[in-house]
């Protein structure tokens, strides 16, 4: 089965919905932004057959069939239409769903079904304060069990709080169970289940190494610096101011007679 919404608006100039197309199909869950108070609700409405649009028309496998689209499209918790008062018991919601399904709906029966579930515990807490995780997991079971279901259409989720993971996982299993699966978010869930694609895709690709940071890389020791070589001091320069030896001293005299060596050696 395959849903299409063709360019559909609602409000004048788009005010409760700014025109937008999209497409749903079985086996797959796909998520569509609404942001606003009102414009998740809308498009709920539109979605699932249950509100005309103002421009565009909404297709089941390529036919505009409102009545089939009602009958096999269940719209799960959008605000101020399928959503139950949060004061209410999750006993009582569930009895109420299980009536709507053509079950058993006594008090004893919705105890027994959460049970079965693995919320027994939670009977008797109001809705609004159970786990946004358990709370997608209980109102989607109770939504398939309406004779003829074959999609979903989860309106704002993320509004409870909580990881988006935990609701996303939980509408992929109904994808997997053959369900065409929309959830509605708002910007902010959106960006977050736009990473948990990439980090799939990643995954998908093989194995990821651990990433190991690498200790910082330790500066080298410094040697301490020696002292450095005192230079040798510089030889005085001679004294310009002493006076040179005077060479204008005369000589020592050389006309002192020396002996006489004439013959015989006798003095005369």
């Amino acid at each position: 089965m395959r849903i299409t919404l063709h360019d559909v608006s609602k409000g004048k100039g788009g005010q409760a919905l700014p025109a937008m197309s999209l497409e749903f199909h079985t086996g797959a869950v796909r998520f569509a932004i609404a942001e606003t108070e009102q414009r998740p609700t809308v498009l709920g409405l539109i979605a699932s057959g249950r509100m005309k649009p103002e421009t565009g028309r909404v297709t089941i496998d390529g036919t505009a069939d409102n009545r089939k689209l009602r009958r096999t499209v269940a719209l799960v918790d959008a605000p101020d239409v399928s959503d139950p008062h949060p004061d209410i018991t999750l006993a009582g919601v569930v009895g109420e769903e299980l009536m709507f399904a053509g079950l058993g709906a006594t008090p004893l029966h919705a105890r027994r079904w959460l049970t079965q579930l693995g919320f027994g515990e939670l009977a008797g807490v109001p809705i609004g304060n159970v786990d946004p995780a358990a709370r997608v997991r209980i109102m989607c079971e109770l939504a398939v069990l309406r004779e003829g279901t074959q999609a979903v259409v989860l309106v704002t989720p993320d509004r409870h709080g909580g990881s988006p993971d935990g609701w996303w996982r939980i509408a992929s299993e109904f994808a997997d169970r053959g369900y065409a699966m929309l959830v509605i978010v708002g910007g902010s869930a959106a960006v977050a289940l736009e990473r948990m694609h990439e980090l799939e895709a990643i995954n998908a690709s093989g194995p990821i190494e651990p990433l190991v940071l690498a200790a910082p890389e330790q500066e080298p020791e410094q040697e301490p610096e020696s002292e450095p070589e005192q230079e040798p001091e510089p030889e005085p320069e001679p004294d310009t101011d002493t006076p040179a030896p005077d060479t204008d001293t005369p000589a020592p005299d050389t006309d002192t007679p020396a002996a006489d060596t004439t013959e015989n050696g006798a003095d005369r």
